[in-house]
């Protein structure tokens, strides 16, 4: 009983939120995507010298981040381009130890625990990968596993010319 009279406001209050927000034109809406072609948003590690480079945003609970975490390492150790390692909503220590256990791709590595930096980027979840270009602007972006797909679609996005 009780259950229901808490799910009736719980309803009602998501269901006037998502009218309201239905209600404003698409250019007041907050945008909260990095999206192809805008600029990248800052994170705390030195610049990339100028060249392409992919943010991939992951966490030691993630199931499909442990699949594809294999293409990351070969593709760290063939391919030799930079991967910041972003890590919402995971505890540092957990990820540091599950990197040791597994391997680290990463070039740099961002620790994320309250989600604030994934927010900015527009990262819904994990697994997630955006090329960044030289000129620090979105080139791609791919929310979900990498597959090899999906991995030579980064090559390309890294090989294209501003």
């Amino acid at each position: 009983m009780r259950r229901r009279r808490l799910l009736g406001p719980i309803a009602g209050t998501t269901l006037l939120a998502a009218l309201v927000y239905r209600a404003v034109p698409p250019e007041v809406q907050p945008r909260l995507v990095a999206r192809v072609g805008d600029p990248a948003p800052a994170l705390p590690i030195p610049r990339l010298s100028g060249r392409p480079w992919l943010l991939h945003a992951w966490a030691s609970w993630c199931a499909p981040c442990r699949e594809e975490h294999p293409l990351l390492m070969e593709a760290a150790r063939a391919e030799a381009i930079a991967i910041v390692g972003l890590n919402p909503h995971d505890d540092p220590r957990s990820a540091a130890e599950w990197l040791l256990r597994h391997g680290d791709p990463y070039t740099a590595r961002v620790d994320d625990p309250d989600g604030r930096l994934s927010a900015a980027w527009g990262l819904r979840g994990v697994p997630a990968s955006v090329v960044i270009g030289a000129e620090a602007r979105v080139r791609w972006r791919h929310e979900g596993a990498l597959t090899p797909q999906r991995w030579r679609e980064v090559l390309s996005a890294m090989k294209e010319r501003a």
